[in-house]
């Protein structure tokens, strides 16, 4: 009997696909059309391990399910290769960034070969290659063009170690999410994408998002953080100068006995100029500019501030309270300034008792809460502790009585009509810095000129290129400053001399696109081809990690929504299906290369082959959870694809395996067989169909293979059946393991790929099973198990319980008093002790 030769099959169908082009899809075919898409990799590595194999098998696995199904299936890849990672690499390495990319490039997309992946290459995209981010440069003019992408300084993020600012969204916990190290704020002149003018389309159609998961949708609407309050205007003692604030609680500026403003608010340094507080207000706010985000706002973060010997106005009774500067107030949330309001707020309760501010109570707590304090023997003082919760108005005149949400409805429309404030919204969000002072990226394709200020090159300019010859080290700015003949040029304008941009723009810029370029990927004239983006998108399956839940997912939608204006597509939404998988975690611990715990599925291809490494990463566990990798685990599918291919080889020497007929199922082991496998069909295609499930799949698989074993050793059984069984096993196998499948479906003297033999069906009719197998239970024990026809009465089951040799044993004649049945289900025979 021949051996399971994993090396030579899977090489003669790597081959075979290569060869034949059997991936390549007609983009002109759009009658069943189907596009699945996993998400990019960042060739900033010189593999992929087996925590990043995960994502492109279920993305394969997934593109053969639909394609055996039949519909027009594309499926393609490319490499998101500008930004820091590659840049650091190569730095680290002592290679060029672009070498040090390409070379990685290619030997991923040599384990992609060696993985069995089903990637038509004609249509890949590189987002370094200038006939790439040529088109990047073309969707930042088309954002200038329409007054969204702009220049402006700001305090931004800025990390130290990597030499470039980073946007808010780049920033986890106070610090660079790349390096980890401690983000500083800086203050810069930088371009920025006006993704806030898309704020209310971005969360108002995340309602659309059906086929997303809850987790993502609410990660995106807390970033996007929709609030709904006022504006306030207070008037500064001895001042012209107005402060306005924003607050969500309105109803409560009675209370308000202090004020705080970010360090950063253009105000502070010309209010104390002159003033015996100018000094102290300066060191201090050079002093929290040094400080990380987390130290500011986290959530054991100190709340430290000074008292500015500003005085402000409280609109409502005229009244003069202190102002302060804090670290826990920042200049990109809200106005960069608040009302504090102590007693209901527990930040500000904080604050008030530290530096000993006056705390008026507003609120009366709602009748529910007194009698929860009373019953429990808590007595409430608004000089001890904050309320928080709903109640009446208190000490606020006009409001006095009033429910909250009554209250703030009132006091807002008495802010317009003295014209010192008005209803507003605002936003968590903040526009995209997309300014990086680095070398490997899409240059700006900005020009700015003495005479004209800032000119856009033009289209027929483009693409701006990358200089190869740069000293690309960070120095805290632009590599690309270095270099001579990029930064002088002409001005499209006016013609007199100019300089180039040296920013180049934020790699989430590239991949904030990619999916769209890939169905146009040869061509030279247009970043898209607009009937055949709009004939395949938006994206029908979406696959990849939800650690891009905000930064990725929210810049594709903004960018699909802006040209959706413009008028180049007709969709506004880029993935109609998202697919988060869970991470690969090795001794408890996220698989990477800097841990050291990451698993090189080169040397597993090795030892057990492709179609192996493929089963067990589907099999791990629900794709959607985090699953911890076993090497020994491994052995398993290996162990299941040689009793496959064992099984395959003794039908293959029955002498009527190849001429058997149709099935004709007579006995009970006939019958039952056939079942299971129909069952098998039903399940897998039910659970590949409702979520991926692929590991219960796989289970379903290993359960009808020990079935066929069952029935082979037994004397009746029929050929017949066990060719039609191990057609539809084959089939099934073809997503999870291609190789082994099609040389299987060759063998049977079946013409082309699996891909081509479309998914088997099952018969409705065979599924149902004549007999079941229920527990006997005696007084609520499980006492034996007997086969029984499906439906049996319960009559029936008194009489089989009165003569069944089994259930004899623990009944004694005459003593059952009663029969609980659970038809098809358990019988618990209720007897006399």
């Amino acid at each position: 009997m021949e051996a399971y030769n994993f090396t030579e099959i899977e090489q003669r169908w790597k081959k075979f696909w290569k060869d034949n082009n059997v991936f390549a899809t007609d983009l002109s075919k759009t009658d069943k059309k189907y596009y699945t898409l996993v998400m990019f990799p960042y060739p900033s590595g010189d593999f992929l391990h087996a925590g990043h194999g995960r994502n492109y098998i279920i993305g394969d696995a997934v593109y053969r399910y639909f394609k055996a199904q039949g519909y027009n299936v594309l499926n393609p890849m490319g490499f998101d290769a500008f930004g820091l990672p590659a840049e650091n690499a190569a730095i680290k390495k002592g290679v060029h960034p672009e070498d040090w990319t390409l070379n990685n490039i290619q030997r991923m997309k040599g384990q992609f070969y060696d993985w069995g992946m089903g990637y038509d290459w004609d249509k890949e995209v590189v987002s370094c290659l200038p006939d790439y981010y040529r088109w990047t440069q073309w969707i930042f003019l088309k954002l200038y063009e329409k007054g969204l992408a702009y220049r402006k300084k700001a305090y931004v993020n800025w990390c130290p170690t990597d030499m470039t600012v980073l946007a808010n969204e780049q920033v986890v916990d106070g610090a660079c999410e790349r390096c980890g190290t401690i983000v500083e704020q800086k203050d810069l002149e930088q371009w920025f994408f006006k993704i806030t003018s898309y704020a209310d389309r971005l969360l108002t159609d995340i309602n659309g998002l059906e086929n997303w998961p809850e987790r993502v949708k609410t990660m995106q609407r807390n970033w996007i953080g929709k609030s709904d309050g006022a504006e306030v205007q207070f008037a500064v003692e001895g001042s012209a100068e107005k402060i306005t604030v924003f607050t969500t609680r309105p109803d409560t500026l009675f209370g308000a006995t202090y004020m705080v403003l970010a360090p950063e608010h253009p105000l502070i340094l010309s209010l104390v100029k002159g003033t015996a507080k100018e000094a102290e207000v300066k060191a201090f706010v050079d002093k929290i500019k040094r400080q990380s985000a987390n130290d500011r706002i986290g959530v054991d973060a100190e709340k430290i501030g000074l008292d500015t010997g500003i005085k402000a106005i409280n609109p409502v009774n005229g009244k003069a309270i202190p102002v302060y500067i804090a670290n826990y107030v920042l200049m990109e949330y809200g106005t960069g300034a608040i009302m504090a309001v102590p007693a209901h707020d527990t930040r500000d309760f904080d604050f008030a008792k530290k530096y000993d501010i006056h705390i008026i109570q507003v609120i009366d707590p709602a009748d529910e809460v007194k009698h929860a304090w009373k019953a429990s023997g808590h007595i409430y003082d608004p000089q001890n502790e904050a309320y928080t919760d709903d109640g009446k108005l208190i000490n606020s005149e006009f409001l006095n009585g009033m429910k909250v949400e009554e209250s703030k409805a009132k006091m807002s429309q008495w802010l317009e009509e003295k014209k010192i404030g008005k209803k507003a919204t605002t936003y968590r969000l903040r526009d995209w810095l997309i300014s990086r002072q680095r070398y490997w990226g899409a240059p700006i394709p900005m020009i700015k000129c003495e005479k004209c200020e800032w000119v856009p090159v033009p289209e027929k300019d483009l693409p701006v290129k990358l200089p190869r010859a740069v000293e690309f080290k960070p120095t805290g700015e632009s590599p690309l400053k270095s270099v001579p003949d990029f930064v002088n040029t002409t001005c499209p304008k006016c013609g007199g001399p100019a300089r180039r941009e040296t920013d180049t723009m934020d790699t989430f810029v590239d991949s904030s696109w990619y999916f769209l370029r890939y169905a146009s990927a040869k061509n030279d004239k247009e970043a898209f081809d607009t009937k055949t983006t709009n004939d395949w998108l938006p994206v029908d399956q979406y696959v990849g990690g939800v650690e891009h839940a905000i930064l990725h997912l929210l810049y594709s939608r903004f960018i699909t929504k802006v040209l959706k204006d413009l008028g180049v597509i007709n969709f506004d939404e880029p993935f109609s299906r998202l697919f988060t998988q869970g991470m690969i975690t090795k001794n408890g611990v996220k698989m990477s290369k800097s841990k050291g715990n990451s698993v090189q599925p080169d040397e597993l291809l090795k030892k057990y082959g492709a179609d192996t490494y493929r089963l067990y990463t589907l099999f791990i566990g629900p794709p959607e959870r985090d699953a911890e990798w076993d090497d020994r685990a491994v052995e398993g599918g290996f162990r299941f694809l040689n009793r496959v291919w064992k099984l395959f080889q003794e039908l293959l020497e029955k002498p009527d395996f190849a001429t058997a007929g149709e099935p004709v199922a007579v006995t009970e082991a006939d019958k039952e067989v056939r079942r299971k496998t129909h069952q098998t069909i039903q399940k897998i295609t039910h659970d590949l169909t409702t979520g991926f499930k692929f590991n219960t799949a796989v289970s379903a698989m290993m359960e009808l293979i020990n079935s066929l074993y069952d029935y082979k050793d037994v004397p009746e059984a029929k050929t017949a059946i066990l060719r039609e069984s191990i057609e539809a096993l084959v089939k099934l196998m073809g997503p999870f393991t291609p190789h082994i499948a099609d040389e299987m479906w060759s063998r049977l003297d079946k013409k082309g790929t699996i891909l081509d033999a479309g998914w088997p069906a099952f018969k409705p009719e065979l599924l149902k099973s004549e007999n079941v197998e229920i527990p006997i239970q005696v007084n609520g024990k499980v006492k034996t198990r007997v086969t029984v026809p499906v439906g049996l009465t319960e009559q029936a089951i008194r009489d089989l319980a009165n003569k069944d040799a089994d259930i004899q044993k623990y009944v004694a004649p005459g003593t059952i008093q009663k029969v609980i049945w659970i038809q098809d289900k358990l019988v618990n025979l209720i007897v006399k002790v």
